[in-house]
């Protein structure tokens, strides 16, 4: 679903593969700028852009002009700067934004349509069907006005949806909504604009964690629903006094595997002001870590830095004493960062690595429960480096490890699996499959070893919004609860869960994606209620 023609006329050849095999890049030179470097990789290289220095400064407007073939709206594209008042519309500062990449040959990456912050309060105070209402309508018309115009080519449809801990965030969109409005937002961005990519975008997702696996898992399930999720934006917010994420290049490859585009959305690496000389040389190993994990991953797309000069970061306002995060110091001078950036981008001269890894070896299959397995193999070998294995039972992948040892998990009890195991390196290539290794997990009940709590989180005339939390004593590869009310009471959407009802009984079970609990886990869903009377909602009896 991307046009040919507006991959061309915006010089975004780097995105599609196939595109730039037909038209391929000038080779870059040394000195050349970033974006040369980036387009010589089939990659994009951008930055965020804020409207008041593009207007007023030429240095900011000559370096965003001629270093970075992409660019995003720092904050222009953004609801309270397009939408203030319901159907009252202002275009002036983001068409400023994709004028300037026209007139520079640049893509534009929209951000962003679906957020919880910076959302009028307008927005925030409408009712659940008004809201939906003017969520669609807000992306048709945002989305909508660029849809013809080649520079466009993607959007950040719904940004941070999880909190901290790989839960949904307890947004009014949440809240109101339920999970269902990030569906909903993709479809109306795809109806707004057939041919743009759609990105779900959210920070402290570079890594392998919980975080990054609860996004891992509710794309893979929105796709399996055909909700037309293109690419994954990872926000990359680091600190240099945090530690680099772990796994960031396995991280983008299994999002990769998906079949979804994956790309560094707003890179930027603080640090604790002053700078010296060591930290500027931890940081720039930093960048240089972040665009060889881009380069490495064939779907990664490019990245895009959040800004480019220190003199207009957002980081010293939002974190007292650290800043002097990005590429160029205040003074628009080039750091060590900027010499990272760029001399990862230029080492693209070397031969391409088209040799794949060598089988792994047959795995071993030891540790079989009602719901996993523990796989190990011999390790494959590559001509440069193995970058990880994926385990297959059939052509459903059932997992991936850096390493040359898997631990399953979320297998059905009491049923046959045959599984094998693929090698990949760097440059994406593939080994030959291992041999096949046999197991049948054990008898399990799913849910049987856990307890639901209820609680009622809000309620006004004639409705309620109920929550429940399971809670596994053991682990689990499936729950359900039922709910059974009074005479009056009914359920009109829920979320997180799968809603069947007899009379006043209301069953839920799992949704596709959060079935597997834990040992001393939990899962939560939720729901919207109706029911007639006054004063508290009535409490169910759970069963």
């Amino acid at each position: 679903m991307f046009s040919l023609r507006r991959a061309i006329s915006t010089g975004a050849l780097a995105v599609l593969p196939i595109i730039a095999a037909l038209l391929p890049a000038a080779p870059a030179h040394a000195a050349d700028s970033l974006r040369d470097h980036a387009a010589a990789r089939g990659k994009f290289v951008g930055a965020a852009l804020a409207t008041s220095p593009l207007a007023g400064e030429t240095a900011y407007r000559t370096i965003a002009g001629t270093e970075f073939n992409q660019i995003t709206a720092e904050n222009a594209m953004k609801w309270d700067a397009t939408e203030p008042s319901q159907n009252q519309f202002s275009w002036s500062a983001a068409d400023a934004i994709v004028n300037f990449a026209t007139q520079n040959g640049q893509q534009v990456h929209g951000h962003t349509l679906v957020w919880h912050s910076q959302t009028p309060s307008w927005v925030q105070n409408l009712g659940a069907d008004a809201l939906r209402s003017a969520m669609r309508n807000h992306i048709a018309q945002v989305a909508g006005r660029y849809a013809a115009n080649p520079a466009v080519v993607s959007w950040d449809v719904v940004n941070e949806v999880f909190d901290d801990s790989g839960n949904m965030r307890d947004s009014f969109w949440y809240q109101k909504l339920g999970d269902g409005y990030i569906a909903d937002a993709f479809r109306a961005a795809r109806a707004a604009d057939p041919d743009a990519r759609l990105c779900i975008n959210d920070y402290n997702v570079e890594g392998v964690n919980a975080k990054s696996t609860a996004m891992y898992n509710l794309v893979k399930s929105l796709r399996a629903q055909n909700v037309p999720v293109d690419c994954v934006g990872l926000q990359s917010h680091l600190a240099i006094q945090y530690g680099f994420p772990g796994q960031v290049q396995q991280n983008m490859q299994r999002f990769a595997d998906l079949g979804v585009e994956v790309r560094v959305t707003e890179l930027d690496i603080r640090l604790q002001t002053p700078r010296d000389a060591s930290k500027d040389a931890q940081q720039a190993a930093y960048y240089t870590n972040m665009v060889n994990a881009c380069l490495a991953v064939s779907r990664c797309s490019g990245i895009t830095i959040w800004g480019f000069t220190d003199k207009y970061s957002w980081v010293p306002d939002t974190f007292p004493g650290q800043g002097a995060a990005l590429i160029y110091d205040e003074g628009y001078n080039r750091k060590p960062a900027y010499t990272a950036v760029h001399d990862a981008l230029a080492g693209g001269g070397t031969t391409p690595d088209t040799t794949p890894p060598t089988a792994p070896g047959t795995p071993a299959v030891s540790a079989v429960t009602a719901s996993g397995a523990t796989l190990t193999w011999a390790a494959s070998t590559d001509n440069r480096a193995v970058t990880g294995y994926d385990v297959y039972a059939g052509t459903l992948k059932l997992g991936s490890s850096a390493s040359s040892s898997l631990t399953l998990t979320g297998l059905s009890p009491q049923s046959a699996y045959t599984v094998h195991v693929v090698a990949r390196d760097a440059a994406g290539n593939l080994s030959a499959a291992s041999g096949t290794a046999s197991f049948t997990t054990s008898a399990g009940q799913p849910g049987g070893a856990c307890a639901a709590t209820y609680k009622t989180v809000n309620s006004w005339q004639g409705g309620f919004q109920g929550e429940v939390t399971v809670t596994c004593a053991t682990a689990v590869t499936g729950w359900k609860t039922t709910l059974t009310y009074p005479a009056g009471v009914g359920v009109t959407q829920s979320w997180s869960s799968t809603l069947s009802t007899s009379g006043t009984a209301f069953t839920f079970t799992n949704a596709a994606w959060n079935g597997a609990v834990p040992a001393g886990g939990s899962a939560t869903f939720g729901f919207i209620g109706s029911w007639t009377g006054s004063g508290t909602p009535p409490t169910p009896v759970i069963s």
